[in-house]
């Protein structure tokens, strides 16, 4: 039996306080010198929505650029699993290579997301791209959009735009509002702060990460669909002790936790049947 080819590529882990930090000395034609091939079982774990396909992947990291305020050690708390639905929803579509994590995930109309109680961020945002969803932009307009607390979030867990007041950091989107223009309600989703984390906004949001958003547009545009995953990280950094030590600055009343390093994972339905 014949199955749809599908090749995933961890796009960067880059950093959210550097100037443009995975953009130093490369450019996306240049983006084939840094891969480094693994299994897509290791990134996505599959469900029974949908068999496994032969499938790679492929990781850049370029690396942090640590930015020295006041940080944060974390630490690990237990999380039952949830799960709340707003609207409608196209979980088995978005979902079909299945769930990373499956405790209090949230689906939307045009996107999927598992919550980090804790760091008051995503975990991880999965969209699935294709270039008819991303056509007519002309129903829909972002000046109508505006940040908000998720109300699907218990208060005590949740970020607000408090958090960010005066912070120095940009809310800056996972699942990007430009690639979720197919409604109002649509785009009004990926305004609610569960769906946000804190960025630099020159050199990274308003500039390699838009460009990166733009590049996954691309990509659904040029392949049947793409399956999107981003999400933050908080990576170790080498102290002078010669120990490593995950830190990370918190903003706000709520402590909203600043990523270290973000990731986005593209795997490509590129319509072609393996036998």
């Amino acid at each position: 039996m014949a199955t749809r080819k599908a090749t995933a590529a961890i796009i960067a882990t880059a950093t959210c306080t550097g100037v443009g930090g995975f953009f130093f000395g490369l450019s996306f034609k240049d983006r084939d010198r840094f891969l480094v091939h693994a299994q897509l079982k290791d990134v996505l774990q599959p469900s029974s929505l949908a068999p496994p396909a032969n499938s790679t992947a492929a990781v850049f990291d370029a690396g942090a650029l640590r930015e020295k305020n006041s940080m944060t050690s974390p630490s690990s708390s237990p999380s039952p699993t949830a799960v709340a639905t707003v609207g409608p929803h196209r979980v088995s579509e978005i979902m079909a290579y299945g769930f990373p994590t499956t405790d209090y995930v949230r689906s939307r109309s045009d996107y999927v997301l598992a919550y980090d109680r804790k760091n008051r961020n995503a975990l991880w945002v999965a969209e699935h791209l294709t270039a008819e969803r991303l056509l007519d932009r002309t129903k829909v307009s972002r000046k109508l959009s505006a940040f908000q607390e998720d109300q699907s979030v218990h208060p005590y867990f949740r970020s607000t735009n408090e958090d960010y007041r005066a912070s120095g950091f940009d809310r800056g989107h996972l699942a990007a509002a430009a690639n979720h223009w197919v409604s109002q309600d649509s785009l009004d989703e990926t305004f609610f702060l569960s769906n946000i984390s804190p960025q630099v906004g020159v050199g990274f949001n308003r500039d390699a990460w838009n460009t990166l958003e733009k590049y996954s547009r691309d990509k659904a545009k040029s392949n049947r669909s793409v399956f999107v995953m981003t999400g933050p990280l908080y990576l170790p950094s080498l102290e002078q002790d010669g120990k490593h030590y995950v830190k990370y600055q918190v903003i706000g009343p709520n402590s909203v936790a600043v990523p270290t390093h973000f990731f986005k994972v593209h795997a490509y339905d590129t319509g072609i049947s393996l036998e």
